[in-house]
């Protein structure tokens, strides 16, 4: 009988978030992006599937619909790859939630994110999560700035530009 409920109860969650993300094209439809039916129950697939493989739990609909509203009015995100960025984001989040200690709020981490996303990796996940928030965390770990490194680098520049 729990097991019963806990199914229907997990069943309604996930309802609920697709239906959440589903909303979401009400206000990223000004940005040319929009996601279907199927797009949203495959990006709850994929929080589902990072929350476990990072050994995380989240109470009520997560992250994607920040992730939506924060990364939407991008210059390197189309509808060409507008869901396929959508899955690679989250779960780059939950990865570099647990590599940060949790040490930044959510709004934090995204902001770094994004920022690193449409600056320094000109779109390029790949670079925002092999460069960018490794750099990131692993200064986190080691009680540093965000952004150690690159100071680190600018300050061993003389004003003639020259190290």
């Amino acid at each position: 009988m729990a097991f019963e409920i806990m199914g229907v109860y997990s069943s309604l969650i996930l309802k609920q978030a697709v239906a959440e993300i589903e909303k979401s094209n009400a206000f990223t439809s000004q940005f040319g992006l929009t996601l279907s039916h199927h797009d949203a129950v495959e990006l709850v697939e994929t929080r589902e599937l990072a929350l476990k493989s990072n050994g995380r739990i989240e109470f009520g609909g997560g992250i994607i619909n920040k992730i939506i509203k924060k990364f939407c009015d991008s210059p390197y995100i189309s509808m060409h790859n507008y869901a396929e960025t959508l899955h690679e984001l989250t779960e780059i989040f939950y990865f570099y939630k647990n590599e940060t200690l949790d040490l930044l709020n959510d709004e934090e981490l995204l902001k770094f994110m994004k920022d690193s996303f449409d600056g320094k990796c000109q779109g390029s996940i790949e670079l925002l999560a092999g460069r960018e928030l490794a750099n990131m965390a692993r200064n986190l770990r080691c009680g540093y700035a965000l952004d150690y490194l690159e100071k680190l680098a600018n300050d061993e520049v003389d004003e003639n530009d020259e190290y």
